[in-house]
């Protein structure tokens, strides 16, 4: 199958806010993630959602490190599970998770979840039970690739946001050389999905986002951003766009765009060497003022 080059630069589509507006407006997401020694993924990818735009924002976390996630940033809200001697979340916790993801407009799950056999299970229960769009990464991608069966199985629109490591182990191919194969590579685990509603981001040098029928390649970003928690950031920029009102795939490209034209600016301010993803959380307001 042919797939189309749109290669473009995505352009703002984020509409004016009106002056009667309230924070509902904007979209309600949820973060699913963290474990013990963990903490800073969910957080990571919590700020980078409010910076960009999200209404509302609550981190469902196991109990052992809400406190400690919850004193990153004040303006997000924390929903903790488990007990304080749990490192995780684990599937006993769904219901609790599914029926709060009813009352979200985007759901994003795996910073920092960990890889306990628990957890695992938790994972593939919501990519099923989930209605809402679901932007996916780090633990949570690591979790289906124990059974790639559930690709088939999405419960709504699903963003996979692999990096060259997580995209093998799901699709069982090393990442080509070459864009237009690994264009086609990614286009193929979308195509796993029956219903069409699955967008692969596959993260790299010049991140490629496809719907397995177009696919496009982001040309921002820089060698700086090869650093631990810049895809968490990615992570919470896509959620709060698809919470605002954006289709899956734009919120996909144009949220790829953002964050590297934020690792960008860090690293005009702080250098590629010494650029932290906290860096890029700082540096979302300026790109998103400047667009």
């Amino acid at each position: 199958m042919t797939l189309q080059d749109v290669t473009s630069t995505p352009m703002m589509q984020l509409q004016p806010r009106v002056a009667e507006s309230h924070k509902g407006d904007y979209g309600r997401v949820l973060v699913i993630g963290g474990s013990r020694g963990m903490a800073g993924a969910p957080a990571l990818a919590g700020m980078a959602a409010l910076r960009s735009g999200a209404g509302l924002v609550t981190l469902a976390v196991p109990r052992c490190v809400q406190s400690t996630v919850a004193g990153f940033e004040p303006s997000y809200m924390t929903l903790g599970l488990g007990t304080d001697d749990d490192d995780c979340l684990r599937v006993e916790h769904c219901e609790t998770l599914a029926e709060s993801a009813t009352r979200m407009t985007a759901v994003a799950l795996g910073p920092g979840l960990g890889t306990d056999a628990t957890t695992v299970e938790l994972v593939q229960e919501l990519y099923q039970r989930v209605a809402s769009p679901m932007v996916v990464d780090a633990d949570a991608l690591n979790a289906l690739s124990q059974d790639i069966g559930l690709l088939r199985l999405a419960g709504g629109a699903r963003i996979l946001t692999p990096h060259p490591g997580e995209f093998q182990r799901l699709s069982g191919e090393i990442v080509a050389a070459e864009l237009s194969d690994r264009a086609a590579q990614a286009a193929e685990l979308c195509r796993q999905d029956p219903t069409a509603r699955t967008i692969v981001v596959l993260k790299g040098h010049q991140t490629i986002v496809t719907d397995g029928q177009r696919y496009a390649v982001n040309s921002t970003g820089n060698p700086g951003m090869a650093t631990g928690g810049t895809g968490d950031c990615l992570t919470g920029v896509i959620t709060a766009l698809v919470a605002q009102g954006l289709s899956p795939w734009d919120a996909a490209r144009f949220g790829v765009h953002v964050h590297g034209k934020t690792g960008d600016l860090a690293a005009e301010q702080v250098g590629e060497v010494s650029l932290t993803a906290c860096d890029l959380v700082d540096c979302l307001a300026g790109v998103f003022v400047g667009m």
